[in-house]
């Protein structure tokens, strides 16, 4: 794969949780498709996945299903 921002070759496809928002209205998004390029170092989402996303944070209620996540303090 070709990274959209150095142009380069060695693109690679990686699936990565994301977070939005916090408190109670915290939603957790898993599998988000990421584009990692080894060659620059940037990591970028595509048009398409942004407005996926955009459209799962709309309709939380449909998508989102309630789990219990442990959470730990990096002291």
């Amino acid at each position: 794969m070709i990274c959209d921002i150095c142009g380069k070759e060695g693109a690679k496809l990686r699936k990565v949780t994301r977070s939005y928002g916090k408190g109670k209205k915290l939603l957790l998004i898993e599998n988000v498709p990421v584009i990692s390029c080894p060659q620059c170092g940037e990591s970028y989402l595509t048009a398409e996945t942004l407005h996926e996303i955009e459209r799962i944070k709309l309709h939380r209620k449909n998508f989102a299903t309630e789990r219990p996540v442990p959470i730990a303090d990096f002291v």
